[in-house]
């Protein structure tokens, strides 16, 4: 499980950070950071951001605590997931522009 959740927790930072420097070449390099830039998020996505980012954030304490079980895990995973995929569609709606 810690795997998984180091994963999804992985996913949901680098999505974060993918969306940051691709809409206006901003490089975040902290943990605060990320939390500041998911507002922007939030923002301009929805809120729905806000509880794939807190699924995200749950899976990095999890990695380093151990205390999720399987269905924290997939359940995360389908909130992060949402994340990713809407960002990358972005970036390759409007890159091709």
């Amino acid at each position: 499980m810690r795997q998984a959740a180091g994963k999804a927790w992985g996913a949901a930072a680098l999505a974060v950070k993918a969306y940051a420097w691709w809409r206006g070449g901003k490089r975040l390099t902290s943990h605060r950071e990320l939390w500041m830039y998911k507002r922007v998020l939030e923002k301009e996505l929805g809120e729905w951001v806000s509880d794939a980012w807190a699924a995200g954030n749950e899976m990095h304490t999890c990695f380093y605590e151990g205390w999720c079980a399987e269905k924290d895990v997939t359940t995360a995973y389908r909130r992060v997931e949402r994340l990713v995929r809407e960002i990358a569609s972005m970036v390759k709606r409007r890159g091709a522009d």
